[in-house]
């Protein structure tokens, strides 16, 4: 019962933040749509090892952290820069 509650708030949290995704407005708040949806897969899949009782799927969630975290890492230093790569002036 809970656990069907809880699949059922984080899928509705996946499906607003993939809006936002999708809308925007600005490069930034789409990686943080971006990021808020790679942690929120991270706790959908962690939930559902949990629910099935098969902790392997615990090493994917902490894979998926981490390549999330390194990515969120990465587009902070080029804002902190002042620029992107992609716009070389």
């Amino acid at each position: 019962m809970i656990i069907t509650i809880a699949f059922g708030l984080l899928s509705a949290a996946l499906f607003l933040a993939f809006i936002r995704l999708a809308r925007g407005p600005s490069l930034p708040d789409r990686v943080v749509a971006l990021d808020l949806l790679a942690s929120l897969s991270v706790g959908w899949i962690a939930l559902y090892a949990v629910a099935t009782n098969q902790p392997i799927f615990l090493d994917v969630a902490i894979v998926l952290a981490l390549i999330s975290f390194l990515g969120t890492v990465g587009f902070a230093y080029f804002i902190a820069k002042g620029a992107v790569p992609w716009q070389q002036s």
